[in-house]
């Protein structure tokens, strides 16, 4: 019931994307998130000291997440709700079930949530006779064309203006063929309208988490929708779906990492909805649902703490990272094969799913620095990719040429002067070789490099040895 994983063919898959005309015209155009992100910051001067703060909020949070669980149910339970603590997905899926079940549920409308993608939700909800409607625009095209996101704020981002017309028409057979949805306004208009259907007949709504606020039991939704508003107030039940890192201590907490989170993200200074829910409605609420559970999953969460990969958890899901990375820019989210994307795909994915699955995906970086270097929480994620590829390795996954290639480099690596004589040599070479055209358009053993672009001749001596005649 879990979302089927391709990341083993990520080449494959990566293959596939750069081939794809209509997916790399989307891909160039992009969202203007890059440029929004830089706008943003630029006009809050104190965006670096609040990364710094957001950094110590959640490893603090991190170092102390035992107490900070406890203190978050206690809150919850005092107003009234429900905290449902689950260590796979499937025993996630099954209290979900089982609270649908008993509130009758034949309808479920969703907010985003990436946790019920990672455990395959809504999959499993149909299967039990329950109908999941995903209320986030983004969302509820990709469900209809049953695909799984391809960026964890902008789903869709994979598809370009005729798809989405061409889904709607193909499913909303109440539409005449003189229906104008050419343009944004009218597609979001006829989403509206089938959408509203939905939540006044929902019996239940799930929303996810962007934060868990353990001073008062709060979950914090941040949106630019509204959808997530009308997912939890108007059903009788509310459920929220969060994992374990989702904690914070406080409000003053949250209100720093509100800070650094839409403009890391969309480069706004605050998204358009941010939603607090505490408990379900009471005596004198005009709306709210008359149930409120919280199911708290970890699926593989727990075994990061203490090790070199915590640092992942602290990720806000601001989708910063993939924005500026040149390898998603290039491929797109689906090529990682599951949930997760981008760089931070790379470091989450193979602690979630294993690194014999994922070992790919921390390979593909070209370790510019740039997912570090805008990361609101400062996640070292180079640095997390260089440790999955040494696991990969260690546990010869790798591709027997990578390792006898690294073999025979180490070799002269640990022989310093046979290893500048083989070097200067092969320069000499190749400089004598390529000196006509000064580059090469083939060469052996780098097919890899001159399948797509030119080898460049070498221009004089070695790096090395022209660092030593200056020193001299």
């Amino acid at each position: 019931m879990t979302l089927a994983v391709t990341s083993p063919a990520f080449k494959a898959n990566a293959r596939a994307a750069i081939a794809d005309p209509q997916l790399q015209g989307v891909l160039r155009q992009g969202l203007g998130f890059v440029d929004r992100r830089q706008a943003a910051i630029d006009r809050l001067p104190e965006f670096d000291a609040l990364r710094d703060s957001a950094r110590d909020i959640k490893d603090h949070t991190l170092a102390h997440l035992d107490l900070y669980l406890e203190a978050y149910e206690e809150r919850v339970r005092a107003a009234g709700g429900h905290v449902h603590h689950a260590v796979t997905p499937e025993e996630a899926r099954g209290v979900i079930l089982d609270i649908c079940r008993k509130a009758g549920a034949k309808t479920v409308t969703k907010g985003k949530t990436m946790i019920a993608e990672e455990i395959g939700l809504n999959d499993f909800l149909e299967a039990n006779g329950v109908v999941p409607v995903e209320t986030d625009l983004g969302e509820y095209i990709i469900q209809i064309r049953h695909e799984a996101p391809s960026h964890i704020i902008a789903p869709a981002i994979h598809l370009n203006k005729a798809q989405v017309e061409a889904d709607f028409r193909r499913v909303h057979t109440h539409l005449p063929e003189n229906r104008n949805l050419a343009e944004p306004a009218t597609l979001l208009a006829e989403a509206r309208t089938i959408l509203r259907e939905r939540f006044l007949a929902a019996d239940v709504g799930i929303t996810g988490a962007n934060f868990l606020v353990a001073e008062t039991g709060t979950s914090i939704i941040v949106t630019n929708e509204g959808n997530g508003d009308l997912t939890q107030t108007l059903p009788n039940v509310h459920i929220v779906l969060a994992t374990i890192e989702k904690l914070v201590p406080t409000l003053e907490d949250v209100s720093q990492l509100l800070r650094v989170l839409a403009r890391s993200a969309t480069g706004q200074d605050m998204s358009v909805y941010t939603t607090f829910s505490t408990g379900p409605r009471r005596g004198d609420d005009p709306d709210g649902p008359a149930e409120y559970h919280v199911v708290i999953l970890d699926n593989g969460r727990s075994t990061m703490l203490g090790g070199e990969f915590q640092d992942m958890l602290r990720c806000i899901r601001c989708g910063a990272c993939m924005n500026h990375c040149p390898i998603f820019g290039a491929i797109g989210g689906h090529a990682y094969g599951w949930v997760y994307p981008g760089p931070m795909g790379a470091v989450l994915t193979p602690a979630l799913i294993g690194v014999d699955l994922a070992g790919n995906l921390p390979n593909a970086s070209t370790f510019c620095g740039r997912c570090e270097e805008v990361c609101p929480v400062r996640i070292p994620l180079p640095r997390m990719m260089r440790d999955w590829r040494e696991r990969e390795f260690e546990r010869h996954l790798s591709p027997v040429t990578v390792r006898s290639g690294l073999a025979l480099w180490a070799f002269f690596a640990k022989r310093p002067r046979l290893y500048g004589l083989m070097t200067a040599m092969a320069a000499r070479a190749l400089a004598l070789l390529g000196s006509r055209s000064g580059r090469f358009r083939s060469l052996p053993l780098a097919s890899a490099w001159t399948r797509d672009r030119d080898f460049p001749a070498p221009q004089g001596a070695t790096f090395q040895s022209q660092w030593k005649r200056r020193k001299r």
